[in-house]
């Protein structure tokens, strides 16, 4: 039979009571009391009941994660680290993928209310249609990306000053028709395209440069596969731009596969820049320039809020904004000419 927290006091000749403080920890145990009920819990390999806790204290001792697309390199590279740092949490994590579909995040929030989970982290693509669009009745949640729900805790990079400042240096390295990858359109809309999009648009009015509506390159998803398709078009329709921003990493690797199969040079004919900086992104060939950001940090300031709210279901609301920069790589040059 498993042994139990009775076995485990017995052995180390403490209450169960000094057992389940030193499990559960927030409550001070004496170092050489502790020291032998570690050794106990070690002799008899003593596997705490995390159903039994959780029905003690209505905790099921995990989180859901839900991300718009799980197939890109940086959904992975951000799942990680979740998975890595909830474990310091206490939390198990169980990833899910929302296909930017609401209905999904419906199906999370019912099993959250349902305790199945202890809390939910999403990453809503546009506000108007998800259930945090007002934040109320919502179990504890926490939201990162650029949708701006109303008293739902949130945790983003500030897109819009990244748009502005990838803007700033291409126009500063002399580009002058720049292409947006990834903008939006009636079939497919995002916070990040549009937030984006408007920085680039600041970075144009600061320079004293009109936006050409030819530039904007909307495309169906944001996978390399379609980038690359969107890419051709452009091309086959307009010419080489002098530059493309790529509103992710992922859509700026297609963009480098198709101007490279053309005989078009980056960065000497066009520059590319990325956003995500996943690590694909330095190994490409050139490698890219890109907007970076901690990851790591994203998911700890979204576990630390998450525990926040479940802690204190009426806390104030939280807004964290990530910082970003760039990080300058092989795939832009000064414009010549």
């Amino acid at each position: 039979m498993r042994p139990t927290v009775r076995d485990v006091a017995a052995l180390a000749g403490v209450s169960p009571k000094t057992v389940s403080n030193v499990i559960n920890g927030g409550v001070p145990v004496r170092p050489d009391t502790r020291q032998r009920v570690e050794a106990a819990l070690a002799e008899l390999d003593y596997v705490p009941n995390l159903s039994a806790r959780g029905l003690r204290n209505g905790r099921s001792g995990t989180i859901a994660l839900a991300l718009p697309d799980l197939g890109t390199s940086y959904s992975a590279e951000l799942a990680r680290a979740f998975v890595e740092l909830a474990r310091g949490h206490g939390w198990a994590v169980q990833i899910d993928q929302t296909g930017s579909d609401p209905a999904r995040e419906i199906d999370l929030i019912s099993r959250a209310r349902a305790h199945l989970v202890d809390g939910l982290v999403l990453n809503p693509v546009t506000l108007g249609e998800s259930v945090v669009a007002n934040g109320r009745g919502l179990p504890p949640t926490v939201v990162i990306g650029e949708v701006e729900p109303q008293d739902v805790d949130q945790v983003h990079v500030d897109s819009f000053a990244a748009g502005r400042d990838v803007g700033r240096l291409l126009i500063a390295t002399g580009h002058r028709r720049i292409a947006l990858l990834g903008t939006s359109d009636d079939s497919f809309r995002t916070a990040s395209s549009e937030t984006r999009h408007e920085g680039h648009r600041a970075a144009l009015r600061e320079a004293g440069l009109p936006e050409d509506p030819t530039l904007s390159i909307a495309v169906g998803s944001w996978s390399t596969s379609a980038a690359a398709a969107a890419m051709s078009r452009f091309l086959d329709q307009h010419g080489s731009p002098d530059a493309v921003f790529c509103f992710t990493d992922s859509m700026a690797l297609g963009v480098l596969h198709v101007l490279a199969d053309r005989g078009v040079r980056v960065p000497e004919d066009v520059s590319v820049v990325g956003f995500d900086d996943i690590e694909e992104a330095s190994f490409a060939v050139p490698s890219l320039t890109t907007v970076s950001f901690d990851k790591r940090a994203i998911a700890e300031a979204a576990l630390t809020a998450l525990e926040r709210r479940i802690e204190d279901p009426d806390a104030p609301r939280i807004v964290q904004v990530v910082p970003h920069h760039i990080v300058e790589r092989a795939s832009v040059a000064p414009r010549r000419g």
